[in-house]
C-alpha cells in the first residue's frame, strides 16, 4: 500500500498543482485554460483508477473541452455503461483536484476509506482525446496518473467523445453492446444505416448529398475515416476539416445556433442539406438557405421531432405497444412540444436543463427520445423494447408489414449510440429517416414553425436568490416573482416564459416566447425588469429591445 502511495508521491511532483487555483468538476467535467490543467489530468487518472476499483469496471476519460476555444482544454470521466460518472463521484473529483500537492496523499486516502476500496482489486482505464494542440500532453497526464495506482490504461488516441463512451459500454457489457474499438464503432453504425437506407425508394444523388462543418475538430477526422464503410450510400462534402482552420473559431454547431447564420469556410447554396458538429461531436444541427437566401435552422427540437415521429409510426406498423416519451427541457420551443403532444400524441416529460437530467428522465421509458435546443442528444430503449422486437423478427406469425417495421426498428436502434449524444450517429439517422421518408430538408422544417422567442441575461448580486421548480418553469423565490411574470405572460398571445439562475455565474436567464417577434422581445424585457427589481439586479437596469 505505501508503495503505491511513494509512486503516486513521486509523479504527483511532476506535475505540481498551481498554488490556490480552484476548479469546479460541473456538468462537462472540468474545463478552462489549457496550462493550468497538467495537473488536473494527472489526478483525474488517479481518480478513474479508484472508480475502476470501485466498480470492478472499465472507466473511461476524455481529454476534451467540447465546443470552447482552441485555448481551452478539460477533461472528463466516463462511467461503466457509458454515462457520465455520478454526482458524489463529481465531488470527489473537485475535491481531489483542489488539494494542495501535500494534502494530496490524505483527500486520495480519504476518497478510499469512505468508499472502502479494495486497493489490491485491478483497474482498467480507457483514454481518449480530442485534436487540440494541448491534448497530447494533457492525455499523458492522465495516463501516468492511472499507472501510477497500478492501474492498466488503454490509450485510444484521437476520439471523439461519444466513441469513448461508446467502447467503455461494449467493454463493460463484454461485448453485447459493440466491438470496443473504432473499427467496431463504424462497422456496426454504417450497416445499420446501409440496412435502412435500403428501404428508400430510389434517392437521386442529389438527395444523397451532404454538407457538413466539422469544427475543425475531430469529428471531420472521424468522418472521414469512416466514408470508405457507408459505400455510396451518403456523400458528404466536408467543410471545416481541421486542415487549415482553428478549432470552433466561426464554426462548428454552437456558433451556427447562437448566431444563427452558417458558418464561415462553407458555401451554402439555396435548398441544399447542412450540419454542424461541435468540437468534439457530440452535438449536431441541420440548417439551409431558403431561394431567398434566408438561413433555417433545425435545432434539436426539429431533431427530437424528426426522430420521435419516425419511430412512433414504426411502432404503430409493428403493432407494438410501448411507453414512449420525448424529454425536453423549458427551452424547448413551445411549437415542438404542441405538436409532438396534440399531432402526434406522443407523451412529452419536461425537465431541467442539463444533459444529465434529460437522459435520467428517458431511462423511464421504454423508449426515450431526449435532445437539448443545442442539438446534444440521443434516443434510449429498454431491454424489453429489444427484446419485443427481435421476437416478431423472429416469429412465423408476424406478417409482412409488422416484420418490415420491426426489422427498422432494429437498425434504427443499431445507428443510434444509446450512451451519450453522438453527431455521426445522429447524422446517419436522420440522413436514413430523410431518405426512407423521401423527405426534403424544407419538407421536415415545415413539420411545425417555432414560435418567436427570445433570451436575456440580468446581472444580479446573488444567483441564489432565484429558486425554481416544475422543471425550472416557475420561480418560488424570490416573493412576487412568479405573480409578475404570470401577469406579463397574459398580456400576449401564445406566451410563455421563464426565469433561471445560470449555473456558472451570477445572472438570471430569461426566456419569452410568444406569437411575433416584437411581442417575444417585448415580454422577455419586461421579465427581465422584474427580475432586476425584485432579483436584485446589478448595473443598469435592462433597456427595451427596440
Amino acid at each position: 500500500m505505501s508503495a503505491q502511495f511513494a509512486e503516486v508521491t513521486k509523479h504527483s511532483n511532476l506535475h505540481p498543482k498551481p498554488p490556490g487555483l480552484v476548479l469546479q468538476y460541473g456538468t462537462a467535467g472540468f474545463r478552462t485554460n489549457a496550462k493550468v490543467l497538467d495537473h488536473i489530468m494527472f489526478r483525474m487518472g488517479l481518480l478513474a483508477t479508484l472508480r475502476s476499483k470501485k466498480t470492478k469496471a472499465t472507466i473511461g476519460v476524455m481529454v476534451t473541452a467540447s465546443h470552447n476555444p482552441e485555448e481551452d482544454n478539460g477533461v472528463k470521466l466516463v462511467d461503466p455503461m457509458g454515462e457520465m460518472v455520478t454526482p458524489t463521484w463529481e465531488g470527489y473529483a473537485t475535491q481531489l483536484a483542489n488539494a494542495e500537492d501535500d494534502d494530496l496523499l490524505m483527500a486520495l486516502k480519504d476518497i478510499i476509506a469512505k468508499e472502502e476500496i479494495n486497493m489490491s482489486q485491478e483497474a482498467h482505464v480507457f483514454v481518449g482525446r480530442d485534436t487540440r494542440s494541448s491534448s497530447a500532453s494533457l492525455s499523458q497526464a492522465v495516463l501516468e496518473g492511472v499507472s501510477s495506482l497500478g492501474g492498466l490504461n488503454k490509450d485510444y488516441g484521437l476520439v471523439t467523445t461519444p466513441q469513448l463512451h461508446y467502447m467503455v459500454c461494449c467493454q463493460n457489457t463484454r461485448g453485447k453492446y459493440g466491438e470496443a474499438t473504432v473499427e467496431g464503432y463504424y462497422k456496426k453504425l454504417c450497416q445499420a444505416f446501409i440496412k435502412l437506407i435500403k428501404n428508400a425508394s430510389n434517392c437521386t444523388d442529389d438527395q444523397k448529398h451532404l454538407s457538413l462543418d466539422g469544427a475543425n475538430g475531430i469529428g471531420a477526422l472521424k468522418v472521414r475515416e469512416m466514408e470508405s464503410h457507408l459505400g455510396k450510400e451518403l456523400q458528404i462534402s466536408l467543410y471545416n476539416d481541421g486542415s487549415n482552420g482553428k478549432l470552433n473559431y466561426q464554426c462548428g454547431a454552437d456558433f451556427v445556433k447562437v448566431q444563427q447564420k452558417p458558418p464561415t469556410g462553407l458555401e451554402i447554396k439555396p435548398g441544399e442539406r447542412c450540419c454542424s458538429f461541435d468540437g468534439d461531436a457530440d452535438r449536431i444541427v441541420y440548417y439551409y438557405s431558403d431561394s431567398e437566401g434566408k438561413f433555417h435552422l433545425l435545432d434539436g427540437d426539429k431533431i427530437a421531432t424528426l426522430i420521435s415521429t419516425f419511430i412512433k409510426e414504426l411502432l404503430t406498423q409493428a403493432g407494438l405497444n410501448v411507453n414512449m416519451a420525448v424529454v425536453q427541457t423549458a427551452y424547448a420551443n413551445g411549437s415542438s412540444t404542441r405538436y409532438l403532444e396534440e399531432t402526434m400524441k406522443v407523451t412529452v416529460k419536461c425537465t431541467k436543463t442539463g444533459v444529465k437530467h434529460l437522459h435520467h428522465v428517458a431511462q423511464e421509458f421504454d423508449i426515450g427520445v431526449y435532445f437539448e435546443a443545442n442539438g446534444h442528444g440521443t434516443v434510449l430503449l429498454s431491454k424489453s423494447v429489444e427484446d419485443k422486437i427481435q421476437q416478431l423478427i423472429d416469429s412465423p406469425n408476424s406478417d409482412d408489414e409488422k416484420k418490415r417495421a420491426a426489422l427498422l426498428l432494429q437498425n434504427t436502434i443499431n445507428v443510434v449510440n444509446q450512451t451519450v449524444g453522438d453527431a455521426i450517429s445522429d447524422m446517419l439517422l436522420i440522413e436514413a429517416i430523410l431518405a426512407i421518408k423521401g423527405m426534403t430538408v424544407q419538407q421536415w422544417d415545415a413539420i411545425y414553425t417555432d414560435l418567436p422567442n427570445r433570451q436575456l441575461k440580468v446581472k444580479v448580486a446573488d444567483r441564489r436568490v432565484i429558486d425554481t421548480t416544475d422543471a425550472e418553469r416557475r420561480a418560488l423565490s424570490p416573493a412576487g416573482l412568479q405573480d409578475a411574470i404570470d401577469a406579463l405572460v397574459k398580456k400576449y398571445s401564445l406566451a410563455r416564459s421563464f426565469v433561471r439562475p445560470s449555473g456558472t455565474e451570477d445572472v438570471v436567464r430569461v426566456y419569452a416566447e410568444a406569437d411575433t417577434q416584437e411581442s417575444a422581445d417585448a415580454l422577455a424585457h419586461e421579465v427581465s425588469l422584474a427580475v432586476y427589481r425584485l432579483a436584485g439586479g446589478v448595473g443598469d437596469e435592462p433597456k427595451p429591445l427596440h
